[in-house]
């Protein structure tokens, strides 16, 4: 460890005697305790305290409750899960290990909008963080936290916990202070406003603020962000990049957008990337994010000269981009903000700013309500993430995700979603590689017959408009077959595949 040690990077004098081991540190945390850890979507988390928590369960009995920002990095949650030493997690997870747990009742879950985790902590009282877990960069002379590569739900955790352990990681270097923009949103009602007007608007500060009599222990460790692993763009995603960029075009044409369009909002993952780095060899130009997440396709735009700025609560990136972004920091760090995610993700400025959300989607259904958590109705995924806080409150709500899958036994469109996380009321834009539906100002039942001719793929199109047909024929206005409405689901979970006998044996 004492290689590890860098006295410079704790200014603050009385936390030089609380220097620990991991080891020692992780000890300080107590069965079913409830923790508190930074990290989103594997980045600036708890890289060496909350993984010896993980080493613990295996000799002792110790089960804790973990609330994150987002994602947790490396085998973290999987260790957490395996070992026992998961009581619950939220607001969000991506990891197959805990997903088996949770979906197997070892592990409970709630799967939380991420702009709502924090309102949630402020207004139960009983909900206690017992030990808040933080990544910095370095320590302030009035011992605050300057993070790392997220801020995420931290300002809320140390805010709220009984005691606070940093984990100083000298992977990153000092220059990254001043990208961080951490305001305290207070408890609601009554609170102030969120005087955020542009994508680069500096409200707070560039570190946490915390009461330094809560600080227990001092880590340092040099571990790295797990790296973000991204596909390139396939056919699939690159069509789905295509026709989105093809209707904004539209619409600035039609005068209802600027070449600069919007504050853009984009989520996590291959289909997300692929969509975002489609914007470098678009006509938009001037662009800006206020987002969740930076992935690489950001700094590819930034690299194009497409984007001049971008606001978010974390930075996710390969180990490549990564490299590319800390060996030339200077030439992004002033086109960069990371925010809490009660501020990246909250209602009040995703609405002022007018952000075109682009998330995707597991699946959706003809009248264009979207499934983003469940596989066939009982079986989480990752989780509802931020695409609800920018699906509700933005411009613009776009979904997205392929026709089909698994060699076509599997289609995205259905009768009706077998989980509901955004109501057709709250999607304006559906689109798969096949094409895009604009069901904006549309009825129950135009929706249904511009998402069939435009979004399904060709194998499934006949049997989705039948259906449609026959539930059209019973009446209503949201017309459905409802013995038939799942039977789609119910035949890939019984016979491994949504397509009728009839169809598989032509």
């Amino acid at each position: 460890m004492n290689n590890l040690i860098d006295m410079n990077r704790i200014k603050y004098k009385d936390y030089k005697q609380k220097i620990k081991s991991p080891e020692e540190a992780a000890l300080l945390i107590k069965n079913h305790n409830v923790l508190g850890v930074s990290g989103f979507t594997k980045a600036g988390d708890s890289k060496t305290v909350l993984p010896q928590v993980a080493e613990r369960a295996l000799h002792e009995d110790i089960q804790v409750t973990v609330l994150s920002g987002a994602s947790l990095g490396y085998d973290t949650d999987a260790d957490l899960a395996k070992n026992g030493a998961l009581y619950k997690r939220m607001p969000f997870q991506a990891d197959p290990t805990l997903r088996k747990s949770i979906n197997n009742h070892d592990v409970l879950y709630v799967d939380q909008h991420l702009g709502q985790t924090a309102d949630m902590l402020q207004s139960l009282d009983n909900f206690k963080i017992d030990v808040a877990i933080i990544e910095a960069a370095f320590i302030t002379e009035e011992g605050y936290i300057v993070p790392t590569t997220s801020v995420g739900n931290s300002p809320v955790f140390t805010e709220k916990a009984d005691k606070i352990i940093i984990e100083i990681n000298t992977t990153f270097p000092e220059t990254i202070e001043g990208i961080h923009d951490v305001m305290f949103v207070k408890k609601q009602p009554n609170r102030d406003i969120i005087p955020i007007t542009q994508s680069n608007t500096r409200i707070g500060d560039p570190f946490i603020k915390i009461d330094p009599k809560k600080v227990v222990a001092v880590v340092f460790t040099e571990v790295p962000d797990s790296p973000a692993v991204i596909s390139d763009p396939d056919d699939k995603t690159t069509a789905i990049s295509n026709h989105i960029l093809k209707f904004l075009e539209k619409e600035v044409q039609e005068g209802r957008l600027s070449e600069s369009l919007l504050p853009l909002q984009a989520g996590i993952g291959k289909t997300a990337n692929a969509i975002l780095s489609g914007f470098t060899k678009s006509p938009f130009k001037n662009l800006t994010m206020y987002s969740e997440v930076l992935q690489d396709s950001t700094f590819e735009l930034f690299d194009s000269g497409k984007l001049l700025f971008a606001s978010a609560s974390s930075i996710t990136v390969t180990e490549d981009c990564s490299k590319k972004i800390f060996s030339n920091f200077e030439k992004y760090k002033d086109k960069l903000l990371l925010r809490p995610q009660n501020i990246s993700n909250a209602a009040e400025v995703i609405g002022r700013l007018g952000v075109i959300g682009i998330n995707t989607a597991i699946e959706f259904d003809i009248y264009g309500n979207v499934n983003s958590t469940h596989i066939t109705g009982t079986k989480m995924m990752n989780g509802i993430g931020g695409s609800g806080d920018f699906a509700r409150n933005g411009y613009l709500s776009i979904f997205a995700c392929p026709s089909i899958s698994k060699e076509g036994r599997i289609s995205h469109i259905v009768p009706m979603v077998s989980h509901t996380d955004h109501t057709e009321h709250d999607v304006d834009i559906l689109v798969t590689e096949q094409g895009l539906a604009d069901i904006r100002g549309l009825a129950p039942i135009e929706r249904a017959r511009v998402i069939i001719n435009n979004c399904v793929h060709p194998e499934y199109q006949e049997a989705l408009q039948a259906y449609f047909e026959e539930a059209y024929a019973l009446g209503g206005h949201t017309p459905h077959v409802l013995k038939k409405a799942f039977e789609w689901h119910s035949r890939l979970k019984n016979k491994g595949s949504m397509k009728s006998l009839e169809v598989v044996e032509s």
